[in-house]
C-alpha cells in the first residue's frame, strides 16, 4: 500500500490549529463530486474554496486528483486554492491557486508554490 505524507484527516486538524483568525466549514458533499473539502471565510470577508491533497511518501512530488476536482477548479478559477502536505524537505506544505491545477497535475510540486511552509501559506489565505 502506498501512504501518503498526511492523511487529509492529519492535515485538516493541523491547518485548523495554525489558522485561527479563518473561519472553516468542511464540506463532505458525496452529490456533487469534485466540490473541494473546505470553505473559508477570512477576517476581512472573503469567502475562498481549499482542496486538501498530500503527496506520497513513495513519489514525494506527485500529487493525485479526481477528472472532478479538475474540472471543479478549471471551472472556478478564483478563490480556490489546493492545500499540498509534502516532505519536510520539500518546505512540508505548499499552497497553489486552483487555477495551476493542470499544472499541478503534470508537473507536481516541483510547480512553484504561491506559498511554502504552513505559516505563509495560512498567512497568505488570511489576507484575502
Amino acid at each position: 500500500m502506498v501512504r501518503p505524507v498526511m492523511t487529509e484527516r492529519q492535515l485538516w486538524k493541523k491547518l485548523k490549529n495554525e489558522s485561527k483568525r479563518i473561519t472553516w466549514t468542511r464540506l463532505e458533499n458525496w452529490a456533487l463530486f469534485g466540490t473541494p473539502d473546505l470553505l473559508g471565510y477570512t477576517p476581512s470577508g472573503t469567502f475562498f474554496t481549499l482542496e486538501l491533497k498530500s503527496t506520497l511518501l513513495k513519489n514525494a512530488s506527485y500529487v493525485r486528483f479526481s477528472p472532478h476536482q479538475i474540472s471543479f477548479h478549471i471551472q472556478h478559477k478564483k478563490n480556490t486554492f489546493i492545500l499540498v502536505a509534502c516532505t519536510l524537505k520539500l518546505g512540508g506544505f505548499r499552497l497553489y491557486s486552483g487555477s495551476q491545477v493542470r499544472e499541478l497535475v503534470d508537473s507536481g510540486i516541483s510547480l512553484e508554490p504561491l506559498a511554502c511552509g504552513l505559516e505563509s501559506c495560512v498567512r497568505l489565505l488570511e489576507g484575502l
